[in-house]
């Protein structure tokens, strides 16, 4: 399932990017919709097969069952269509239950599709919500099945009905009575499935003819509902939050960074999960790990995440996986504050998830503090584009790691690994802006700035770490800092300052720029 799922989200998510670009004529958008609709098919196989099996992730949520059913109505009557009537008959003082709300739809669904089905020339289908008590004595006859309090939902349809012997079959996976290529056999089996995962009961009642009861009894809970938001129309949701994706597959992996950028992340990647430590360990700010749950090495997914919150305590971790195994999932169910997105997933899922995860608050940007030896530029200023940056750090994952920051703001810096091969680089003359950590093994970020701008006086430092410096009163070079770990939208701040302190030409007045005091660095590399 986890191979079958990775190959759909390369798929899905390259078609997806296609249906942006290209999907602009009738003829092309028909073909990517059809092609992104057999994906959805292909997930569909592989999400009820797991169902029907018991291996499904649950996230099971206290809800109360008629608001649920109520949230469906519009989806049930697009779905079956004018033909066919739809009551609702709901019990008084109803019980909450605990259940997946998302997968309870799908059964909901499939049940009234299958309902349908059965009645093509139209009919009524009748959804009933009651309590009720499964006995000893009822349970006697019921294997796993155990007596309590439950909640019953009832789908009946004035339909064909079924044979005993259909009846008996009528939960393996793969039987259908329908034409060949009109059902996957799949709808039955996967509620039976679901059921008996949420720890429920499932019962057929049919008579050719007279129709057929699907009858489902979910656990009572004693908790308080949850109340869900309206549903929204579908937009997606952008943001500006820096994401770290984990994922072993190359082409999967492309394509969701690809997707994440498009909707307008920063995004920086990993491999596998001893890769993703070492850019978190960089000091490079994220506010989403994003990491496959199954991948090579010795390394488990969960753990590297757990090690990674520990790191960046504010961080927050979304899981994906066309198949979790136990990793994240125990006797059925997400642990308690895991997040999953289900492979394959859709641009409109992705997006929406991830801000879910995030949160809605928009990424803070705090003002960088700078010297007050700025002066006015004598030109038009620069975009942080034309700038040509010089990173120096001496940890190697945290230079990549910034120089893939860079390289997203359109900035190809030049690179040294230390203080001498930075001083190297700069008697060229060619660098506008030095981009430094404090603390160094062969020369501090501080010295290596002063020796650098009495090469280039025009030089802007940008210190990349939390070092205070010890006579801070004493630069009179333009300097600013970035305080470890910062967000893109940080380094973007830090480095339009830069701009507006390099001419782009002599010719022309430059524009007014008020000047802050300098606040100290923080404490630690």
């Amino acid at each position: 399932a986890h191979d079958f799922n990775n190959v759909l989200q390369v798929l899905r998510g390259n078609l997806e990017l296609l249906e942006n670009r290209y999907g602009r004529d009738n003829w092309t958008a028909e073909r990517l919709g059809k092609a992104i609709d057999a994906v959805d098919r292909g997930a569909k196989l592989a999400s009820q097969l797991l169902a029907y099996g018991r291996q499904q992730p649950l996230a099971p949520l206290v809800i109360n069952p008629a608001r649920q059913l109520r949230l469906l109505d519009d989806l049930l009557r697009r779905a079956l269509g004018e033909t066919i009537e739809i009551e609702s008959v709901v019990a008084g003082g109803l019980w909450n239950i605990l259940v997946d709300p998302h997968q309870l739809e799908n059964v909901i669904l499939n049940l009234a599709i299958n309902a349908r089905d059965a009645m093509p020339d139209g009919g009524k289908l009748t959804l009933e919500l009651a309590n009720a008590t499964l006995d000893d004595e009822y349970v006697s006859t019921v294997p796993d099945v155990k007596a309590g309090q439950y909640v019953m939902l009832a789908v009946t349809d004035t339909g064909t009905g079924m044979s005993r012997e259909v009846m008996e079959r009528a939960f393996d996976p793969f039987f259908s009575t329908k034409p060949e290529g009109e059902g996957t056999g799949l709808g039955l089996s996967m509620a039976y499935g679901f059921v008996r995962q949420s720890e429920g009961h499932i019962k057929l009642y049919s008579e050719i003819g007279e129709g057929t009861t699907v009858k489902i009894y979910l656990p009572r809970s004693t908790g308080t509902a949850v109340e869900f938001p309206p549903r929204g129309r579908g937009s997606v949701k952008h943001g500006e939050e820096t994401i770290l994706v984990v994922e072993d597959d190359p082409q999967v992996q492309s394509t969701v960074v690809e997707l994440l950028t498009g909707l307008g992340y920063a995004v920086l990647k990993a491999n596998d999960a001893e890769q993703a430590l070492a850019v978190v360990a960089s000091g490079v700010h994220i506010d989403l790990l994003f990491t496959d749950v199954v991948m090579p090495g010795a390394l488990r997914s969960p753990d590297m995440a757990r090690q990674a919150a520990q790191m960046l305590p504010g961080l927050k971790v979304l899981f994906t996986s066309g198949y979790t195994q136990n990793a994240i999932v125990h006797g059925g169910r997400l642990d308690p504050g895991v997040e999953l997105l289900s492979k394959p997933y859709s641009r409109q899922q992705l997006a929406t998830k991830v801000r879910q995860v995030l949160g809605d608050s928009a990424t803070q940007v705090v003002e960088q503090p700078f010297s007050e030896s700025s002066e006015e530029p004598e030109g038009p200023v620069r975009r942080p584009e034309e700038l040509r940056v010089l990173a120096v750090d001496d940890d190697p994952a945290s230079l990549d790691a910034l120089c893939e920051l860079l390289l997203l703001l359109g900035i190809g810096a030049r690179r040294a690994g230390n203080a001498a091969a930075a001083l190297e680089m700069l008697q060229a003359g060619d660098i506008d802006v030095l981009l430094t950590d404090v603390v160094m093994s062969d020369m501090s970020g501080l010295e290596l700035a002063r020796r650098a701008t009495s090469i280039q006086p025009d030089l802007h430092v940008i210190f990349s770490s939390g070092n205070t410096p010890p006579e801070h009163e004493a630069l009179h070079f333009k300097w600013s800092a970035l305080r470890k770990p910062y967000s893109l939208a940080q380094l973007q701040d830090a480095l339009h300052a830069a701009c507006d302190r390099q001419p782009k030409q002599k010719a022309g007045s430059g524009g007014h720029e008020s000047v802050r005091d300098s606040d100290d660095l923080d404490s630690g590399s």
